[in-house]
């Protein structure tokens, strides 16, 4: 699981326990300007994931790590995918992360609202 931070204009996500391993990443550090959105989309976390490297994927148990579909590079850590955040990105590594955190709704709110509040 993963715990989002918003602070300074930045957003990092911290990853957890053993998702250190699986991930190959202990945090995320994201300029807020470079967060284009946040949500609970179904469509992305059900959908394909593409090729993975590095990562790891047990159907059913979790999906981490980094994963590459249609050009793009997308960051996973995600064992619930009822918990999982589809945060889009722009001018950065990864064009999305999928993370499962504790409470999705309070979380996509977090970030929406400092996406508003930075760009004020």
């Amino acid at each position: 699981m993963a715990r989002v931070e918003i602070a300074d204009d930045r957003l990092t996500v911290h990853i957890d326990g053993m998702d250190r391993l699986w991930t190959f990443k202990t945090r995320l550090d994201i300029p807020l300007a470079h967060v284009t959105g946040a949500s609970t989309d179904s469509a992305v976390v059900r959908g394909r994931k593409g090729w993975r490297g590095p990562g790891a994927r047990i159907p059913g148990v979790i999906v981490a790590g980094a994963y590459h579909l249609n050009g793009e590079r997308v960051f996973w850590d995600v064992h619930d995918p009822a918990k999982a955040v589809v945060v889009e990105l722009t001018g950065e590594r990864y064009a999305r992360l999928v993370i499962g955190v504790a409470d999705p709704t309070e979380t996509v709110a977090r970030i929406e609202a400092a996406i508003t509040n930075a760009g004020t």
